[in-house]
């Protein structure tokens, strides 16, 4: 397991896994402190085309685009809902391939771990990194959707590693937001990860090891995505990457595949978020801390023991409730949201992980809130 201090996690002896039914998503549906007729509504609106707004970037064509975007994902997580195991988020994905009798031969766990990430890459897969198992980081208990009752989250296989990889979403979408049509980055990426990971499953099991998929599920992706080597976590509670900042999504395969383990890194990023409060600044219910770190248990849907920036995902599901569709005006306004191929991003990145960090954050002040991209301005947007 890496160590705690690698990977700079800061847990209390009062450290409780999380029971995914407190989860803010899971509690919409049980929960009536959460779920009213508007959050009804929101997750109606994904599965029935809801009427256009008036509003740029909520009308008739972008609801189309952010549902249909959804549609693989939604094939998935709906296949098996008659057992209340909906794939991909409260539930992991079944196999539908067997495993092969023979187990391949692996000589070089290094060599081949190298091979194996240019598979995942061929498939489709952004970022990809691997970690030791921590069953800390897995649900204490998974969510059975007929009922919305808590079961059983145990692994059916004795794996030893966890591959997460990363999906970038589509900065031009992400710069809408919010807005309906911003929403569709989000989807794109779920249905995305839905057929990446069903592809690397059946090559693991095919070389003749255990592989069990998981997207949004079975255990709390952003701390493996950490050990994994992805990145560092931010204040807005997603994992900054180097590669693409914070727009990333993770899926996660547990294997018991022989592979290299990858190292946490750091650059500054974390260090970076403590001096900046932008996401927090921008956020419209005020849904995330301006402070440093803490252990503070804002409501059920806080894990407990663990030090860090956690948001009040009361506040934050009650917004997008309101918009009908998903906000992450938080990932927009973020410095790191940027394009590190172009010579720009590449000056901010190196300025921002240095010495010269205070000259980043002075310039980051300076400019204020980005300025959110017209959704219809995007759709005029050459390709």
């Amino acid at each position: 397991m890496i160590s705690d201090e690698k990977s700079r996690f800061k847990i209390s002896d009062d450290f409780e896994r999380f029971n995914q039914i407190n989860d803010i998503f899971s509690r919409a549906f049980w929960d009536d402190s959460v779920r009213n007729k508007q959050s009804d509504a929101f997750f109606e609106s994904h599965r029935v085309q809801p009427k256009g707004k008036r509003a740029v970037g909520f009308k008739q064509k972008d609801f189309a685009l952010r549902n249909a975007s959804w549609a693989l994902s939604d094939t998935f997580s709906d296949r098996n809902a008659h057992k209340g195991n909906r794939e991909g988020f409260q539930s992991w994905m079944e196999n539908d391939s067997l495993i092969a009798d023979e187990k391949i031969k692996i000589d070089d766990q290094k060599s081949f771990t190298i091979e194996f990430k240019k598979i995942a890459k061929l498939f489709g897969a952004d970022l990809i990194g691997i970690t030791p198992i921590d069953k800390r980081w897995h649900y204490s208990k998974k969510v059975n959707t007929l009922e919305f009752k808590p079961v059983s989250n145990k692994l059916p296989g004795n794996f030893t590693s966890v591959i997460v990889m990363g999906h970038a979403m589509d900065k031009g979408l992400v710069d809408t937001y919010p807005s309906a049509l911003a929403s569709s980055a989000a989807g794109f990426e779920y249905s995305r990860e839905a057929a990446i990971v069903t592809q690397m499953t059946t090559y693991i099991r095919s070389l003749g090891y255990e592989a069990l998929g998981s997207m949004n599920d079975t255990a709390l992706v952003i701390p493996y995505a950490i050990q994994a080597g992805l990145g560092e976590y931010g204040r807005h509670q997603m994992v900054i990457t180097p590669e693409f900042g914070p727009r990333v999504r993770f899926s996660k395969i547990f294997t018991t595949l022989p592979l290299h383990h990858d190292k946490p890194k750091h650059h500054g990023i974390t260090e970076y978020c403590n001096k900046c409060t932008k996401c927090a600044d921008a956020c419209p219910p005020k849904a995330l801390p301006k402070g440093p770190p803490s252990y503070n248990v804002i409501n059920r849907s806080t894990i407990k023991g663990v030090k860090k920036w956690s948001a009040n995902c009361e506040k934050c599901f009650d917004y997008w409730t309101k918009l009908r569709t998903d906000c992450a005006i938080c990932m927009r306004v973020c410095p790191f949201n940027r394009d590190f191929n172009s010579f720009r991003g590449k000056i901010f990145w190196k300025i921002a992980t240095s010495f010269l960090q205070p000259v980043a954050l002075w310039w980051e002040k300076k400019r204020g809130i980005p300025k959110r991209l017209k959704p219809d301005a995007w759709w005029q947007m050459q390709q």
